[in-house]
């Protein structure tokens, strides 16, 4: 049988990541559908499938694959349990997630898999253990951008405090990993750099893959793949149009002062390490007080629960809320 490479893109959301996933889902070689981020939302219900065996196993098994198929953004397959179950070496969640996207490659007649979930690189122990020859991409944007698109986004933190302590950890645990992991299986990849230079960045990303590039990846916002995600919630309406090639600094235009002195005063490092200046004079920067924090949280909690009361997109996602909390009142006095 053909041996099926995997990719993980890690990161930080809001960071381009699903336009690099749409640009290389155009390739005939490669599958990359849109995340269900089965490692966060299920490592944590484990205990509820515990001790995995035979059975528990064939359960975890059926609620990941119902869950990926109440995705907001449909695969485009349907997944089949049994053969996903009989591809099992071990009983694991983190094999299972890698079984899945080998499933729907072989479907897709792909060679390899590319998986956007970000937040798999704090799982990073895990997969290497279980995805022999793993490459990963990291995508990293200037964090301040990113913050600004995450005040704006139906997801995520909102305060800038609380979006930079994410930011700077997860560059940190990135960097980390990249000086684990052999350099023929580590690309860093630069957003600016991407949309401003999107095809030589593309073709430099191709020759790491080990894939063709193909003209009909930057013609991505054609495909029907791309379509289906701006459909999906109204954080992906831009997949639908051509690269954005000035989307970039827009922090310096419409972040707050104030909010941009707070990022930095939490995340300096990770932007200097990652080639960005901050613009805030050194002596401005802030330890923040305990107090302070918490004034912080209480804003930022405040500004999560009026994002979460409006839009679509929160609807398009009760389907997944709702499996994830049957599968805890079901286990409730049995595996508690």
């Amino acid at each position: 049988m053909m041996k099926i490479q995997g990719i993980q893109i890690i990161g930080t959301q809001r960071s381009g990541s699903n336009l690099l996933r749409v640009i290389l889902n155009q390739s005939d070689q490669l599958v990359s559908p849109h995340p269900a981020h089965l490692l966060t939302n299920f490592a944590p219900l484990l205990p509820y499938y515990h001790p995995l065996d035979v059975l528990s196993y064939k359960r975890l098994v059926d609620d990941a694959v119902d869950y990926i198929h109440v995705n907001p953004v449909d695969w485009g397959i349907r997944l089949d349990k049994e053969e996903i179950y009989r591809m099992a070496t071990q009983f694991s969640l983190f094999e299972l997630n890698k079984n899945i996207y080998e499933f729907l490659a072989r479907q897709c007649g792909a060679s390899h898999w590319c998986c956007k979930s970000m937040g798999n690189m704090y799982f990073s122990d895990e997969l290497e253990k279980v995805s022999d020859g793993l490459k990963y991409i990291y995508l990293y944007r200037d964090g301040r951008d990113v913050a600004l698109s995450f005040q704006k986004a139906i997801v995520g933190e909102k305060h800038a405090y609380h979006i930079a302590k994410q930011w700077h950890n997860d560059q940190q645990t990135c960097l980390k990993l990249r000086d684990r992991v052999p350099p023929e299986r580590f690309f860093m990849l630069n957003y600016e750099q991407l949309i401003t230079h999107p095809e030589q960045t593309i073709r430099q990303l191709c020759l790491f893959l080990g894939i063709a590039f193909q003209g009909t990846m930057l013609d991505y916002y054609t495909s029907d793949e791309s379509k289906r995600t701006a459909e999906g919630g109204d954080m992906w309406t831009n997949l639908t149009k051509p690269v954005m090639q000035d989307n970039f600094n827009k922090f310096l235009r419409e972040m707050p002062a104030e909010d941009i002195r707070v990022f930095e005063s939490v995340a300096a490092d990770s932007l200097v390490s990652l080639g960005y200046e901050p613009i805030t004079a050194y002596e401005d920067l802030k330890q923040f007080t305990k107090e302070e924090i918490a004034i912080f949280s209480e804003r930022n909690e405040q500004l999560k629960r009026t994002f979460q009361a409006k839009g679509d997109d929160v609807k398009k996602r009760l389907p997944q809320l709702d499996l994830i909390k049957r599968i805890k009142e079901a286990a409730v006095g049995v595996y508690e």
